[in-house]
């Protein structure tokens, strides 16, 4: 793949490291004492019920909440500070961008898509118009859109062409590290198993760190290397996503695995596993 903007460096130098991060809201500590590397190229799930910190770990390290506690860096670069200047804000937007549930939430459905991911190009990158529109190109057909598409206003796709608009828009700033949340959720299962081999292409071809928090089990397995479970705001488990989902070592880990209907499913396991817990 040949781009207009600054290749990525898919370096070790440049992982995401995350010491003991730390959100708390009045009374309630919604995120303790979380840890984690992801290197380029990686792919981590981190799952949970509802509850159990995952968004707010992540608005964290986009930037969207402020930690109370703990660091966010990425090749060393302290992302836990307030940023100074527009300039560092907008290097650090670059270096991690998020991918929502909801894409519609987040696309201006008076911009046409073309100029949608146009303008994270004139934001970042001194392009010339002819440049920029060759990029947009290049980016909605990574994602297998066209003219047509680029040409179309939100509101006139389908939620799955919407959630690849939203992956190319991130893709635009080339960040080091992509964060999806739930972003495949809200769609159609067929729609979903496109958007899945997609991300998986474009992680092999980029080598772009993916984040990816959902509570769906199949998905983590068929997308991430590692899997991180969240219960409470606290890590219980953390390890390779085969091992950890063919043999949990944590009650909560077998209570979300156990929890998922399948052929031969029994509820009452779920339902012990809940009693043994509370």
């Amino acid at each position: 793949m040949t781009s207009t903007a600054t290749a990525i460096d898919t370096g070790t130098s440049e992982e995401l490291v995350v010491e003991g991060l730390y959100k708390r809201y009045g009374d309630h500590t919604a995120v303790d004492d979380v840890s984690l590397t992801l290197a380029p190229g990686a792919s981590l799930g981190i799952v949970g019920e509802s509850g159990s910190g995952k968004t707010t770990t992540v608005r964290m390290l986009v930037g969207l909440e402020r930690p109370d506690g703990g660091s966010v860096r990425i090749g060393g670069r302290d992302r836990s500070a307030p940023a100074r200047g527009r300039a560092e804000r907008l290097a650090r937007a670059r270096e991690i961008q998020m991918v929502f549930q909801d894409p519609y939430l987040s696309l201006d459905p008076r911009v046409t898509v073309g100029r949608c991911v146009e303008e994270v190009l004139r934001l970042h990158f001194a392009m010339d118009a002819t440049a920029r529109q060759a990029r947009v190109a290049e980016l909605l057909d990574q994602v297998g859109l066209g003219e047509r598409e680029a040409a179309a206003l939100p509101g006139r796709l389908s939620g799955g062409q919407r959630q690849r608009v939203a992956i190319a828009r991130a893709l635009a700033a080339e960040p080091r590290v992509l964060v999806l949340d739930e972003a495949v959720a809200a769609l159609d299962v067929s729609i979903q198993a496109q958007v899945l081999e997609l991300l998986g292409t474009i992680r092999r071809e980029v080598g772009i760190g993916f984040l990816f928090v959902t509570h769906d089990l199949a998905v983590v397995r068929h997308i991430t290397d590692e899997v991180m479970v969240l219960r409470a705001g606290r890590v219980v488990e953390k390890g390779p996503t085969a091992e950890l989902l063919d043999a949990p070592a944590h009650p909560y880990t077998r209570l979300l695995l156990d929890s998922v209907p399948r052929r031969g499913w029994d509820p009452t396991l779920a339902a012990a596993g809940r009693r043994s817990l509370d």
